[in-house]
């Protein structure tokens, strides 16, 4: 009697291929320029966004963008769908944003620009700003005030603490997809992020319950980064 069962699926040899935007890619392999420009639209505003929080300039977020997609687009023929799509572009992206900050001398403190061109979409700081808000009494203070303290904060943080802690909570990244993104383990990724919070608790807390600016953020990106790079 012959199996009425289904054949499998692509998807049960490589889930990966589950990914709608690893589907795109694929076109994107096979010569489709409409399938490219898709994956531009898709991303090119969160990829931005993500960058400008990493090299701390609206312009120079903008061309890392440019070289991001030009160099998936320029690895096309060769791709092979092994992680999903945010993954390995996030990866290409975290990268060159380090290589561009260790080029321009690793500086101890980013000026994250307050004004910005384009559209990004809902900038991460402000997202943050929002939910650290609620720790602010009764007292109201200056929101770009604000704003500049959650900014130096988050910059304060070492680069992967940085990158962990944006794709995580405004990626929506599960551990195991950072981990992919940075090379790192799944218990790794959750250290990574528990030092980034609470460094972000220690800096901002004090700040937003009693209204006094601290001392200037004491910057912790010129650390060596072993510490994060837990097994």
């Amino acid at each position: 009697m012959e199996s009425t069962a289904s054949p499998p699926s692509l998807t049960d040899s490589n889930p990966v291929l589950r990914d709608p935007d690893v589907r795109i890619m694929l076109k994107v392999r096979d010569g489709d320029d409409a399938a490219f420009n898709q994956l531009v639209l898709n991303y090119q505003d969160r990829l931005i966004g993500l960058l400008r929080h990493l090299v701390g300039d609206q312009t120079a977020a903008e061309d890392l963008a440019q070289d991001v997609f030009l160099r998936v687009f320029r690895a096309r023929r060769g791709y092979e769908p092994t992680a999903k799509f945010s993954t390995w572009l996030f990866r290409i992206a975290g990268n060159l944003a380090l290589n561009r900050r260790r080029d321009l001398g690793r500086r101890k403190e980013v000026n994250l620009a307050t004004e910005e061109s384009g559209s990004v979409g809902i900038r991460p700081g402000d997202r943050l700003l929002a939910e650290k808000s609620a720790l602010m009494p009764t007292r109201q203070a200056d929101k770009s005030e604000v704003q500049n303290m959650v900014r130096e904060a988050l910059s304060s943080l070492n680069d992967r603490q940085r990158i962990a802690l944006l794709l995580h909570r405004f990626e929506e990244m599960s551990y195991a997809d950072i981990g992919e993104t940075l090379d790192l383990t799944v218990p790794a990724v959750k250290s990574l992020l528990s030092r980034a919070r609470e460094s972000l608790r220690e800096k901002l807390e004090p700040y937003l319950q009693t209204g006094k600016r601290p001392k200037a953020l004491r910057s912790d990106v010129d650390m060596s980064e072993d510490q994060d790079d837990d097994d």
